[in-house]
């Protein structure tokens, strides 16, 4: 069988281990740079002749170029689509045709140090930054749509004030720990290596990791609509992600599927059309 994961990845996990029993200081350091460095992945050939549709277009955002892609008649309402951590926009294939004859444009971006976007680290406010330039630029969605990471940064962006009303977020983490946690487990790190982690972002940033996190944005935000869709059987971020946000944000709604994992989600048929209804109700 092939094997996809990229060699980066690993060398990663035979050495994060050996680099942990060596030192602490070390590992805490390196596992840093992890967490803000992304891996880039090699898009699909379905992906390439999805891009291939799309109008493209590069626009400057603090330095860095960010790939932009539109789909649809230019006329037409639009809808954000936010990728995952190591993703590309063109992983909402499936969402293009159904939404274009709905009468929606896609509109998409490769995130900073993702995909053809330049630059090596990157976090959740640069993220915020590109959304921020887009709608500048392009006016207000009709909604957005983000799949894991991706669905936190549009939370903090729409705290911080970006002006959207409906929100669907895709497999997305919540709680701080497990976001720590699912990094560790990738890596074959240990959870010492995690808490030393959360002291080197509070003494970088000011902020305890947990107000980077999703179940911190929603206590700042009201008049959101959202949805939340998640896969029972996701390894990747536990079902538990999304209900606790629930618990926080009462008035989302959740839905739930089986057996498609973290990734096939963004693909199955029935996930697509519940998330045009949403927003089109």
């Amino acid at each position: 069988m092939k094997n996809n994961i990229p060699l980066a990845l690993r060398f990663v996990r035979w050495v994060f281990p050996k680099l942990e029993l060596i030192s602490s200081s070390l590992a805490v350091a390196y596992f840093e740079k992890i967490f803000f460095t992304p891996i880039r992945y090699k898009a699909t050939l379905k992906e390439h002749a999805c891009e291939l549709l799309a109008n493209k277009e590069k626009i400057h955002v603090d330095g860095k170029k960010i790939q932009t892609y539109e789909w649809g008649n230019p006329d037409l309402p639009y809808v954000i689509v936010i990728h995952g951590w190591a993703g590309r926009a063109t992983q909402f294939r499936k969402f293009v045709p159904v939404f274009n004859e709905a009468g929606f444009r896609i509109l998409g971006f490769d995130g900073p140090a993702h995909g053809q976007s330049t630059g090596k680290r990157t976090d959740i406010s640069e993220f915020s930054i590109v959304l921020q330039t887009i709608i500048k630029q392009k006016g207000v969605p009709e909604a957005i749509i983000a799949h894991s990471f991706g669905g936190g940064a549009a939370l903090y962006s729409i705290m911080n004030g970006l002006p959207v009303t409906k929100l669907i977020n895709v497999a997305s983490p919540t709680m701080a720990d497990e976001i720590i946690k699912s990094y560790l487990n990738a890596i074959g790190g240990s959870w010492k290596t995690g808490e030393r982690f959360k002291q080197l972002v509070l003494k970088k940033f000011g902020k305890p990791f947990e107000e980077f996190t999703a179940l911190h944005f929603v206590k700042h935000i009201s008049n959101l609509r959202i949805m939340l869709v998640h896969d029972n059987e996701d390894k990747d971020v536990p079902i538990i992600q999304a209900q606790e946000l629930v618990k926080s944000y009462p008035s989302a709604t959740l839905l739930t599927t089986q057996g498609l994992g973290h990734n096939r989600i963004l693909k199955d048929d029935h996930v697509i059309k519940e998330c045009l209804n949403f927003i089109k109700n």
